[in-house]
């Protein structure tokens, strides 16, 4: 088993765009449902949400406002989960309720190690 990171992007930013807090419930529940379902079948490794504010660091240890405010499309949340292949993954991230939102989108990336162990 490998692990994967699913990165979840939707608009946080557009005031129109926000759900509404019933539809919020209703999005929660789905979400916690599909988290469920994953850790049910003992694949959930772990995720969080985001919040709307952060830094940027670039080289020369220059700082910006971000985490990339001028795009609609922002980094939400991830979760982290172990799958048999990336065809799996993708699979289970195809079930993420986010895609029920227009724009919305959620990205796979297998995690690998950075560094050598040794």
């Amino acid at each position: 088993m490998e692990e994967y990171l699913i990165l979840m992007r939707l608009d946080l930013l557009t005031k129109e765009a926000q759900p509404s807090p019933e539809q919020m419930q209703v999005y929660m529940k789905q979400y916690q449902d599909w988290v469920g379902g994953i850790a049910a079948q003992n694949k959930f490794r772990g995720g969080t949400g985001l919040s709307k504010e952060g830094k940027v660091v670039k080289s020369g240890g220059i700082v910006i406002d971000g985490p990339f405010v001028e795009i609609k499309e922002s980094l939400a949340g991830f979760i982290v989960i172990s799958a048999e292949n990336l065809e799996t993954a993708l699979e289970i991230a195809k079930k993420c309720p986010i895609l029920n939102g227009e724009g919305n989108s959620v990205e796979v990336r297998e995690i690998s190690a950075a560094h050598d162990p040794s």
